[in-house]
Protein backbone atom coordinates (compact mmCIF):
# COMPACT_ATOMS: atom_id res chain seq x y z
CA UNK A 1 0.00 0.00 0.00
CA UNK A 2 1.25 3.45 -0.68
CA UNK A 3 2.38 5.47 1.85
CA UNK A 4 -0.15 8.86 2.84
CA UNK A 5 1.06 12.50 2.13
CA UNK A 6 1.13 13.07 5.88
CA UNK A 7 3.57 9.71 5.90
CA UNK A 8 5.58 11.26 3.63
CA UNK A 9 6.26 14.22 5.42
CA UNK A 10 5.99 12.33 8.69
CA UNK A 11 3.49 14.79 10.30
CA UNK A 12 -0.21 13.76 11.85
CA UNK A 13 -3.03 13.87 9.68
CA UNK A 14 -3.76 17.37 12.15
CA UNK A 15 -0.65 19.56 11.62
CA UNK A 16 -1.24 22.93 10.97
CA UNK A 17 0.38 25.00 8.09
CA UNK A 18 2.81 26.18 10.49
CA UNK A 19 4.23 22.36 11.03
CA UNK A 20 3.40 21.40 6.96
CA UNK A 21 6.04 23.98 5.83
CA UNK A 22 8.60 23.27 8.80
CA UNK A 23 8.55 19.04 7.80
CA UNK A 24 8.62 20.26 4.64
CA UNK A 25 11.75 22.25 4.56
CA UNK A 26 13.38 20.02 6.72
CA UNK A 27 12.88 17.15 4.42
CA UNK A 28 13.58 19.15 1.25
CA UNK A 29 17.00 19.91 2.67
CA UNK A 30 17.55 16.36 3.98
CA UNK A 31 17.03 14.76 0.36
CA UNK A 32 18.05 17.55 -1.91
CA UNK A 33 19.57 15.17 -5.13
CA UNK A 34 22.70 17.88 -5.10
CA UNK A 35 23.88 16.67 -1.32
CA UNK A 36 23.06 13.47 -1.86
CA UNK A 37 24.68 12.52 -5.40
CA UNK A 38 25.94 9.23 -4.19
CA UNK A 39 22.42 8.35 -3.43
CA UNK A 40 20.03 6.85 -6.35
CA UNK A 41 16.67 7.44 -4.03
CA UNK A 42 17.75 10.47 -2.89
CA UNK A 43 16.06 12.08 -6.07
CA UNK A 44 12.64 9.47 -5.87
CA UNK A 45 12.46 10.60 -2.04
CA UNK A 46 12.75 14.90 -3.02
CA UNK A 47 9.68 14.25 -5.98
CA UNK A 48 7.79 12.60 -3.05
CA UNK A 49 8.23 15.65 -0.51
CA UNK A 50 7.24 17.93 -3.21
CA UNK A 51 4.25 16.36 -3.99
CA UNK A 52 3.37 16.17 -0.04
CA UNK A 53 3.64 19.66 0.17
CA UNK A 54 1.89 20.67 -2.88
CA UNK A 55 -1.33 19.08 -2.25
CA UNK A 56 -1.20 19.56 1.62
CA UNK A 57 -0.23 23.24 2.05
CA UNK A 58 -3.04 24.00 -0.77
CA UNK A 59 -6.36 24.00 1.40
CA UNK A 60 -8.64 22.71 -1.31
CA UNK A 61 -6.13 20.01 -2.06
CA UNK A 62 -6.18 18.89 1.27
CA UNK A 63 -9.52 18.80 1.91
CA UNK A 64 -9.94 16.91 -1.14
CA UNK A 65 -6.85 14.43 -0.43
CA UNK A 66 -8.42 13.74 3.09
CA UNK A 67 -11.77 13.01 2.24
CA UNK A 68 -11.41 10.61 -1.17
CA UNK A 69 -7.44 9.48 -0.49
CA UNK A 70 -5.48 8.28 -3.28
CA UNK A 71 -8.22 8.44 -5.81
CA UNK A 72 -7.89 12.54 -5.32
CA UNK A 73 -4.72 12.32 -6.77
CA UNK A 74 -5.80 9.67 -9.32
CA UNK A 75 -8.21 12.08 -10.88
CA UNK A 76 -6.45 15.78 -10.45
CA UNK A 77 -8.35 16.67 -7.06
CA UNK A 78 -11.57 16.49 -8.69
CA UNK A 79 -14.25 15.89 -6.11
CA UNK A 80 -16.92 14.69 -8.04
CA UNK A 81 -14.54 12.14 -10.07
CA UNK A 82 -12.61 10.74 -7.02
CA UNK A 83 -16.44 10.24 -5.00
CA UNK A 84 -17.08 8.01 -8.30
CA UNK A 85 -14.25 6.23 -8.26
CA UNK A 86 -14.63 5.72 -4.89
CA UNK A 87 -18.16 4.78 -4.69
CA UNK A 88 -17.18 1.69 -7.82
CA UNK A 89 -14.47 0.46 -5.16
CA UNK A 90 -17.12 -0.20 -2.42
CA UNK A 91 -19.44 -1.85 -4.93
CA UNK A 92 -16.57 -4.69 -5.71
CA UNK A 93 -15.32 -2.99 -9.06
CA UNK A 94 -14.66 -5.74 -11.95
CA UNK A 95 -14.92 -8.02 -9.30
CA UNK A 96 -18.42 -7.49 -8.30
CA UNK A 97 -19.29 -7.29 -11.67
CA UNK A 98 -19.84 -3.33 -11.87
CA UNK A 99 -18.74 -1.39 -14.92
CA UNK A 100 -16.54 1.89 -14.32
CA UNK A 101 -17.91 3.15 -17.70
CA UNK A 102 -21.09 2.35 -16.56
CA UNK A 103 -21.44 4.08 -13.53
CA UNK A 104 -19.46 7.28 -14.78
CA UNK A 105 -22.32 7.51 -17.55
CA UNK A 106 -25.19 7.42 -14.94
CA UNK A 107 -23.40 10.17 -13.43
CA UNK A 108 -22.52 12.72 -15.86
CA UNK A 109 -25.05 11.57 -18.66
CA UNK A 110 -22.58 9.87 -20.75
CA UNK A 111 -19.41 11.86 -20.97
CA UNK A 112 -16.68 12.06 -18.27
CA UNK A 113 -14.49 8.96 -18.05
CA UNK A 114 -12.32 9.80 -15.02
CA UNK A 115 -9.13 9.78 -17.15
CA UNK A 116 -10.39 12.54 -19.29
CA UNK A 117 -11.05 15.52 -16.87
CA UNK A 118 -14.61 15.65 -17.98
CA UNK A 119 -14.34 15.05 -21.68
CA UNK A 120 -16.53 13.09 -23.98
CA UNK A 121 -15.48 9.21 -23.84
CA UNK A 122 -13.10 8.44 -26.75
CA UNK A 123 -14.16 5.49 -29.37
CA UNK A 124 -11.58 2.81 -28.88
CA UNK A 125 -8.55 2.07 -30.63
CA UNK A 126 -8.43 -1.65 -32.21
CA UNK A 127 -5.06 -3.35 -33.56
CA UNK A 128 -4.42 -5.76 -35.74
CA UNK A 129 -1.59 -7.26 -38.16
CA UNK A 130 -1.16 -7.57 -42.15
CA UNK A 131 1.60 -9.66 -43.54
CA UNK A 132 2.96 -7.77 -46.91
CA UNK A 133 5.38 -9.29 -49.51
CA UNK A 134 9.13 -7.75 -49.40
CA UNK A 135 8.17 -5.54 -52.85
CA UNK A 136 5.32 -4.34 -51.52
CA UNK A 137 6.77 -2.94 -48.93
CA UNK A 138 9.89 -1.52 -50.03
CA UNK A 139 8.01 0.37 -53.14
CA UNK A 140 4.77 0.91 -51.61
CA UNK A 141 1.61 -0.17 -52.73
CA UNK A 142 -1.90 -1.19 -51.56
CA UNK A 143 -3.62 -4.26 -49.55
CA UNK A 144 -7.03 -5.34 -48.71
CA UNK A 145 -8.03 -5.80 -45.48
CA UNK A 146 -10.85 -7.70 -44.03
CA UNK A 147 -12.72 -6.29 -41.45
CA UNK A 148 -15.64 -6.96 -39.66
CA UNK A 149 -17.78 -4.08 -41.34
CA UNK A 150 -15.98 -4.96 -44.44
CA UNK A 151 -13.13 -4.88 -46.93
CA UNK A 152 -10.63 -1.56 -45.75
CA UNK A 153 -8.04 -0.88 -49.40
CA UNK A 154 -4.68 0.02 -46.80
CA UNK A 155 -2.05 1.56 -48.68
CA UNK A 156 1.67 0.75 -47.72
CA UNK A 157 4.12 3.77 -48.16
CA UNK A 158 7.34 3.10 -49.54
CA UNK A 159 9.56 2.11 -47.46
CA UNK A 160 7.85 0.40 -45.00
CA UNK A 161 9.97 -1.44 -42.50
CA UNK A 162 8.80 -5.02 -40.78
CA UNK A 163 7.22 -4.26 -37.69
CA UNK A 164 6.25 -0.90 -38.55
CA UNK A 165 2.64 0.80 -37.45
CA UNK A 166 0.34 2.20 -39.91
CA UNK A 167 -2.80 4.28 -38.17
CA UNK A 168 -6.06 3.90 -40.23
CA UNK A 169 -8.28 6.81 -38.31
CA UNK A 170 -11.90 6.26 -37.73
CA UNK A 171 -11.26 2.70 -38.65
CA UNK A 172 -11.26 1.09 -35.03
CA UNK A 173 -13.98 0.58 -32.56
CA UNK A 174 -17.25 2.16 -32.06
CA UNK A 175 -18.06 4.90 -29.72
CA UNK A 176 -21.04 6.94 -28.30
CA UNK A 177 -22.39 9.69 -30.91
CA UNK A 178 -21.40 7.22 -33.85
CA UNK A 179 -17.72 8.22 -33.56
CA UNK A 180 -15.30 5.61 -34.22
CA UNK A 181 -11.71 4.97 -32.89
CA UNK A 182 -8.58 4.38 -34.83
CA UNK A 183 -7.12 1.02 -36.39
CA UNK A 184 -3.58 0.25 -35.56
CA UNK A 185 -2.29 -1.94 -37.90
CA UNK A 186 1.00 -4.01 -37.40
CA UNK A 187 3.02 -4.57 -41.04
CA UNK A 188 5.01 -8.24 -41.45
CA UNK A 189 7.17 -8.06 -43.92
CA UNK A 190 7.51 -11.80 -45.67
CA UNK A 191 11.22 -12.85 -46.66
CA UNK A 192 12.41 -12.00 -50.25
CA UNK A 193 13.84 -15.33 -51.29
CA UNK A 194 16.91 -13.31 -53.00
CA UNK A 195 17.33 -9.71 -51.11
CA UNK A 196 17.58 -8.62 -47.57
CA UNK A 197 17.32 -5.08 -46.70
CA UNK A 198 19.79 -3.08 -44.28
CA UNK A 199 18.17 0.47 -43.34
CA UNK A 200 18.14 2.21 -46.47
CA UNK A 201 20.33 -0.01 -48.63
CA UNK A 202 19.37 -3.55 -50.09
CA UNK A 203 21.63 -6.58 -50.20
CA UNK A 204 22.28 -9.76 -52.53
CA UNK A 205 24.46 -12.08 -53.20
CA UNK A 206 24.87 -13.50 -57.35
CA UNK A 207 27.38 -16.15 -57.98
CA UNK A 208 29.48 -16.62 -61.16
CA UNK A 209 32.03 -18.10 -63.00
CA UNK A 210 36.14 -18.26 -62.41
CA UNK A 211 36.81 -16.68 -66.13
CA UNK A 212 33.80 -13.79 -65.32
CA UNK A 213 36.44 -13.52 -61.73
CA UNK A 214 39.67 -13.73 -63.62
CA UNK A 215 38.48 -11.85 -67.22
CA UNK A 216 35.92 -9.24 -66.16
CA UNK A 217 32.60 -9.61 -67.72
CA UNK A 218 28.65 -8.60 -66.90
CA UNK A 219 26.48 -10.25 -64.01
CA UNK A 220 22.81 -10.33 -63.86
CA UNK A 221 21.43 -8.86 -61.19
CA UNK A 222 17.82 -9.30 -59.10
CA UNK A 223 16.50 -5.89 -58.20
CA UNK A 224 13.08 -5.30 -56.76
CA UNK A 225 12.75 -2.78 -60.28
CA UNK A 226 13.29 -5.84 -62.29
CA UNK A 227 17.10 -8.01 -63.32
CA UNK A 228 19.72 -5.38 -64.22
CA UNK A 229 23.66 -5.92 -65.48
CA UNK A 230 26.49 -5.15 -63.69
CA UNK A 231 30.13 -5.12 -64.90
CA UNK A 232 32.65 -7.49 -62.68
CA UNK A 233 35.82 -5.34 -63.05
CA UNK A 234 38.67 -8.34 -63.95
CA UNK A 235 40.26 -10.27 -60.91
CA UNK A 236 37.73 -9.84 -58.85
CA UNK A 237 37.91 -11.60 -55.72
CA UNK A 238 35.32 -13.54 -54.59
CA UNK A 239 33.62 -12.04 -51.51
CA UNK A 240 34.25 -8.26 -53.34
CA UNK A 241 30.75 -5.95 -53.41
CA UNK A 242 29.66 -3.92 -56.12
CA UNK A 243 27.37 -1.31 -55.84
CA UNK A 244 24.11 -0.12 -57.93
CA UNK A 245 22.89 2.84 -57.02
CA UNK A 246 19.49 4.15 -56.40
CA UNK A 247 18.19 0.33 -56.45
CA UNK A 248 17.77 0.22 -53.14
CA UNK A 249 14.90 1.77 -50.42
CA UNK A 250 12.72 4.78 -51.09
CA UNK A 251 13.61 7.75 -48.99
CA UNK A 252 11.27 10.49 -47.68
CA UNK A 253 12.77 12.93 -49.77
CA UNK A 254 12.89 11.15 -53.21
CA UNK A 255 15.91 9.37 -52.92
CA UNK A 256 16.93 5.85 -53.09
CA UNK A 257 19.52 3.65 -51.15
CA UNK A 258 21.55 1.16 -52.89
CA UNK A 259 21.77 -2.37 -53.94
CA UNK A 260 24.83 -3.99 -52.57
CA UNK A 261 26.27 -6.94 -54.63
CA UNK A 262 28.37 -9.57 -53.17
CA UNK A 263 29.87 -11.66 -56.00
CA UNK A 264 30.96 -15.46 -55.03
CA UNK A 265 32.21 -18.04 -57.30
CA UNK A 266 30.60 -20.79 -58.52
CA UNK A 267 32.74 -23.97 -59.11
CA UNK A 268 32.16 -26.52 -62.27
CA UNK A 269 30.48 -29.72 -61.35
CA UNK A 270 33.94 -31.77 -62.04
CA UNK A 271 32.69 -35.03 -61.21
CA UNK A 272 34.50 -37.31 -63.14
CA UNK A 273 36.07 -35.02 -65.46
CA UNK A 274 39.68 -35.15 -65.91
CA UNK A 275 40.54 -31.27 -64.45
CA UNK A 276 44.53 -31.84 -63.26
CA UNK A 277 45.74 -30.32 -65.79
CA UNK A 278 43.36 -26.88 -65.74
CA UNK A 279 44.00 -26.74 -62.33
CA UNK A 280 47.90 -27.19 -61.96
CA UNK A 281 47.80 -24.10 -64.48
CA UNK A 282 45.62 -22.28 -62.08
CA UNK A 283 47.65 -23.08 -59.27
CA UNK A 284 50.99 -22.29 -61.23
CA UNK A 285 49.69 -18.71 -61.21
CA UNK A 286 49.70 -18.28 -57.11
CA UNK A 287 52.98 -16.71 -55.94
CA UNK A 288 54.92 -18.84 -53.47
CA UNK A 289 53.37 -17.18 -50.25
CA UNK A 290 50.12 -18.52 -51.17
CA UNK A 291 50.73 -22.36 -50.80
CA UNK A 292 48.85 -23.62 -48.56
Amino acid sequence: MARSLYDILDIPRDADEKAIKKAYRALAGKWHPDRNKDDPEAEKRFKEINRANEVLSDPAKRAVYDEFGEAAEQFGYDPEKAGAYRQWQSSGGFDGGVDLEDLLAQMFGGGGSPFGRGGPRRAPNQRASVTVDFATAILGGQRELRLPDGAVTVRIPPGTADGATLRLRGKGGAGPGGSRGDLLLEVRVAAHPDISRDGDDLRTTVSTTLATLLRGGPIAVPTLDGRIRLRVPAGTQPGAVLRARGKGVPRKDGTRGDLHVTVALRLPDVAGKDVDAAIDALEACYGPDDAG
